[in-house]
């Protein structure tokens, strides 16, 4: 998107649009408590990787392929995502009976990799600064089709804010909501659901301190670019913000926390030992975040974003030999 677009707008009105328009097509998750420490409050679990895809990102694809207009998809659809996002384009492309491509970045996961294949679309791995400039400029040299936004889609983020109507209507009295921070998509969805309802409640971030770009920016009241390392945490985190994404996320959001790899590995042991749910690293950093007591006593939801995590390294994490 370029500076010259206008910026991104986002109602109650059309997240319930969107959840009439998506219900019966994807799951409505479950939120349990989750009973795995001494901190005062009460922690709840938004079980996003509980989706046919393993991710909410299931959620932002429906919508905005199912709203576009029929014309805009004869030549199929694509996106760049590193896993979830693909599969959630790959998913409803399939229902759709179209073709999809995926560009990734060449840190995508196998397992990410994998399901791609499997939900029968193409993917093309680019490296990682290539890949954003796709996010960036919202195409890909020579790629024809519909181009879904894994972020900065109105109809995506409409979307994603379904899980926020959820959590009112399951936790009426939530005090706070932590949700993995990836482009923005997510956390300004369901920021904006809550919110206009029930402004008092806190949304805060979770990112991994190899890839946080938002609370250097909260900090600056500007964005601001740092160092992006890659990690086992893949699904969230880049070396900046969107820049269209800065206006709608600076308003909504009260904070950001940053976690080390080895909190995120902790949370994601312990959502296994005590809760039996398995996330990614981005869907166990909301838990870490809540369990560091930064965001305050009450009853705290925590979004996991997904669960599709490779196999080797949640042995890794299992076995605390994760770096």
């Amino acid at each position: 998107m370029t500076g010259t677009q206008k910026e991104i707008s986002v109602s109650l009105q059309d997240i319930k649009d969107a959840q009439q328009c998506i219900k019966g097509k994807v799951n409505r998750t479950p939120l349990i408590r989750f009973y795995g420490d001494d901190r005062p409050g009460e922690i709840y679990l938004k079980l996003e990787n509980l989706q046919p895809i393993g991710s909410f990102k299931i959620r932002g694809a429906c919508n905005a392929m199912s709203v576009a207009d029929r014309s805009l998809l004869k030549d199929g659809v694509y996106t760049a995502s590193a896993g979830n996002m693909a599969q959630g384009v790959a998913w409803n492309a399939q229902i759709m009976n179209i073709p999809c491509t995926v560009i990734v970045p060449d840190h995508a996961p196998q397992t990410k990799l994998d399901a791609i294949t499997r939900l029968g679309a193409k993917f093309i791995k680019v490296p990682f600064n290539d890949w954003w400039q796709v996010l960036v400029t919202r195409k890909f040299e020579g790629m024809k089709g519909f181009f879904v936004h894994p972020v900065s889609d109105p109809a995506v983020i409409a979307g994603n804010g379904t899980i926020g109507l959820e959590i009112l209507e399951d936790l009426p009295d939530v005090d706070t909501v932590i949700v993995p921070y990836g482009g923005g998509g997510l956390i300004s969805g369901i920021a904006t659901a809550i919110k206009t309802n029930k402004p008092g409640v806190k949304i805060f971030a979770s990112e991994v301190e190899t890839a946080a770009p938002l609370a250097p920016s909260l900090a600056a009241g500007e964005p601001v670019k740092i160092v992006y390392i890659p990690s086992f945490v893949d699904g969230m985190g880049s070396a900046g913000l969107l820049a269209e994404m800065w206006p709608l996320v600076s308003k909504l959001v009260n904070g950001s926390i940053v976690l080390s790899l080895r909190q995120i590995a902790d949370a994601i042991k312990l959502l296994i030992e005590r809760s039996r749910v398995i996330a990614e690293g981005a869907g166990g950093s909301s838990l870490a975040a809540a369990l560091t007591g930064k965001v305050g006593t009450g009853k705290t939801v925590c979004v996991i974003s997904g669960g599709n995590i490779d196999a080797e390294k949640l042995i890794k994490i299992l076995s605390g030999t994760m770096t």
